[in-house]
């Protein structure tokens, strides 16, 4: 039965100012005042700013097994919380400015007082770094930059003492330029046949074979020089040039990801985020489009080389490897998709277990369409048994609180979107730093990016560097206890008032508030796992639903609403007022409560 917030209609509203980010509410305390949180902006840049290295990678033996993955009882993935570590950006162990694997280990404790289940690594593998790792050239190796396969081994190993499990990033669509394979295809081996190559168009040849773009900008394709220097044929790189695209038709493709797959699986990690879930199959014929900026249209329609039918059959092959190990191992598909029916295709019993919800991610701050997104979400997936898996920020988009609109207002609306999340049925991603409340860096000189969209035209909007910035852990230092060498990209001055040392038990604080939320969310019968919500009668600008004996109400308004209290109150991202039966939700906040 559904129960009444309030009336469709909306209450008599008081402005109010914008006001500080909350403690966490309790009934027994419910106006406790918030401790104030640092107001967001830019400083100058911190520490020197190492370059990357491209050395060649060192031979490297594989460790002895490590510890087992920790049990829990049940399909763990479908209600977890899973963290993002930017590997270059989360902690450097070494002291070079760019983070590593040994930094992650030993801040792996931070990550268990959050309260998190896994730990998802992006690439850490042998690589020269045209793009963040995305370009292997060597999947069994971990690159000299970020440490050994000894590190990989004790960083597993120490993760699941923690009760914490790990999750790889795989890249299956593309590997380096680099690679031994590319190589040998460029002097005209037989791996020639393992990626794209075809004769452009053109009485010589000089156009590219179709009218495919890079995601990066410009044309997806590379012409090639024969030996005797002639102009030779062209390859594909949906991305950068140094990322040419594998051919998946080929057998050797798939048994040689298949043997990568068990490679890091027998060293005990716990699945993969699989990079381009959506890619690796292309359209017969590889037809031209007809169009131009086709980068704004991934995920908004069906394009020929992404999203094709036939990756299906690669994910159900990937999906019986996985069943073949035991501790529940999973694999979690970055898949852009026109519509949330399609999302639901990877997440079928027999393929992988969970897909990035793009669409709740790239959801503005309008209660309409969050609702519609939620909807739809959990429709799609509830029709093939999964759980949705829900995510706000990555390494590849702006953070929230910067898509919300920067600032205080930015702020309060990513805390409010953070407890919206984690009460929605599914599986949540925080990326790391957003427990900070951290905003983007939009003013870093551009001498300073990495971004490989930076520097191509007509590529997309090419400020990833900005959301990538080391994090910061305490409040001194050369770069704020992120490495004793600096930081690879420089960090605002007012991130020492966001760091973890800042935030850590202080009342109000947006790392106090996730770690509220995500015990609560553990420990509450009517959070985490499920299929659907209920969705109650409430004022305009608010969403309210209801999960068992449990209501969490968003206030997307800029004002209060007031409305007759639900029930008491568990947790608020914003200091609420109650009095008289009612309650005043603040200004772009949201409140959870027990019924």
């Amino acid at each position: 039965m559904t129960q009444e917030l309030g009336t469709t209609s909306t209450p008599q509203i008081a402005p109010v100012a914008p006001a500080a980010p909350a403690a966490p509410n309790t009934p027994a305390a419910p106006n406790t005042p918030a401790a104030p949180v640092a107001p967001v902006g830019r400083g100058a840049p911190v520490g020197p700013v190492p370059q990357t290295s491209a050395a060649a990678p060192v031979p490297q033996a594989p460790p002895a097994p490590r510890a087992t993955p920790p049990v829990r009882p049940g399909d763990w993935w479908r209600d977890a919380v899973i963290y993002q570590v930017y590997v270059r950006s989360f902690a450097d162990g070494n002291g070079d400015g760019i983070g590593d694997l040994r930094g992650i280990r030993d801040r792996l404790p931070h990550l268990s007082g959050l309260g998190v289940d896994a730990v998802w690594l992006t690439p850490f593998y042998a690589s020269p770094q045209a793009d963040g790792g995305y370009d292997v050239s060597d999947y069994r190796a971990v690159d000299p930059l970020f440490g050994t396969l000894d590190d990989a081994g004790e960083l597993v190993g120490e993760a699941h003492r923690l009760g914490l499990r790990v999750i790889v990033d795989i890249v299956p669509n593309h590997t380096s330029d680099r690679h031994a394979w590319f190589r040998s295809a460029l002097a005209g081996g037989p791996e020639r046949a393992l990626y794209h190559f075809r004769p452009g168009k053109g009485e010589h040849g000089e156009q590219p074979p179709n009218d495919w773009e890079s995601v990066f900008g410009g044309p997806a394709w590379t012409r090639t020089a024969n030996p005797d220097g002639t102009p030779g044929e062209w390859y594909l790189h949906l991305f950068a040039p140094e990322q040419p695209d594998l051919n998946w038709e080929h057998p050797e493709v798939r048994e040689e990801l298949d043997a990568v797959m068990r490679f890091w699986l027998d060293l005990g990690v716990d699945g993969f985020r699989i990079d381009v879930a959506h890619g690796m199959v292309k359209a017969d014929g590889l037809p031209d489009i007809g169009a131009r900026e086709q980068a704004r249209m991934i995920g908004a329609q069906v394009l020929p080389f992404f999203d094709q039918d036939g990756v299906h059959e690669i994910h159900r092959s990937w999906r019986r490897l996985l069943d073949g190990y035991g501790g529940e191992r999973i694999g979690v598909a970055e898949a852009w998709t026109p519509s949330p029916e399609r999302l639901a295709l990877y997440v079928r019993p027999d393929e992988l277990h969970q897909a990035f919800n793009f669409q709740f991610l790239r959801c503005p701050w309008d209660p309409e369409r969050m609702r519609e997104v939620v909807e739809a979400s959990l429709a799609a997936t509830a029709s093939v048994g999964a759980p949705t898996t829900w995510v706000l920020s990555n390494h590849d988009v702006p953070r929230h609180t910067t898509r919300y609109g920067g600032g205080p207002a930015g702020l309060r609306r990513a805390r409010a979107a953070a407890l919206l999340m984690l009460a929605l049925p599914g599986s949540v991603y925080v990326y790391q730093g957003e427990e900070l409340g951290l905003p983007d860096v939009t003013d870093l000189p551009d001498e300073v990016r990495q971004d490989p969209s930076f520097f191509r035209a007509e590529g997309q909007d090419g400020f990833r560097d900005g959301c990538r910035v080391p994090i910061p852990w305490t409040r001194e230092g050369a770069s704020y206890g992120f490495g004793a060498g600096g930081s690879w990209l420089p960090q605002p001055a007012e991130w020492a008032d966001l760091s973890v040392e800042a935030q850590t038990g202080v009342p109000g604080s947006t790392l106090e508030l996730y770690r509220a939320a995500i015990a609560l969310r553990r420990e509450h019968p009517a959070l985490g796992a499920g299929a659907g919500v209920t969705w109650l009668d409430a004022p305009e600008g608010v969403l309210a639903f209801a999960r068992g004996g449990f209501v969490c109400t968003t206030n997307t308004r800029g004002t209060d609403v007031r409305l007759p209290a639900p029930g008491s109150c568990l947790l608020s991202s914003a200091p609420l007022g109650t009095g008289g039966g009612t309650v005043a939700l603040p200004a772009d906040s949201t409140v959870w409560w027990a019924i």
